[in-house]
């Protein structure tokens, strides 16, 4: 059984439905979430806000591993990576998720839900939890941000 996380997942209003759908299928595999909202797809809200709010939850310690979803990942991603100690990484598939926990360490998930669907989100989110970082060469590397 794949080892469990708490982890922290925010969504902007383009990001609310795919957000839904991962927190369904955390809890079903049984991580503890912590959403961070937005609570719905109608009212307009901004990205930064809740980028901002995944990276406190993650470098705090309140949460193992973040998920930070809006309709690209790039402006929830750039505003995660605001944080020291965030490493936000936007993936579009399960090879991205997997090298961004190998060789970078990264503890934020960023997913774009205008670009990829909700399967290639879920692989994303599997691979990303269920990858160790290999240390060694890319460690020496981390160590230079």
């Amino acid at each position: 059984m794949p080892t469990q996380h708490k982890v922290a997942i925010a969504s902007d209003h383009a990001g609310f439905g795919l957000k839904s759908e991962l927190v369904t299928l955390l809890t079903e595999q049984g991580h503890t979430v912590i959403d961070l909202g937005t609570g719905n797809d109608a009212d307009s809200v901004d990205y930064p806000d809740f980028g901002r709010a995944v990276a406190q939850a993650v470098t705090s310690g309140d949460a193992a591993f973040g998920v930070a979803v809006c309709g690209t990942g790039i402006g929830i991603s750039i505003a995660a990576n605001r944080l020291s100690g965030c490493r936000a990484a936007l993936c579009h598939d399960v090879t991205t998720a997997r090298l961004s926990r190998q060789h970078n360490d990264a503890n934020v998930l960023a997913l774009g839900a205008r670009v990829i669907g909700p399967a290639v989100a879920r692989e994303c989110l599997e691979a990303f939890l269920d990858t160790g970082f290999e240390g060694g060469r890319h460690q020496r590397r981390l160590d230079k941000l």
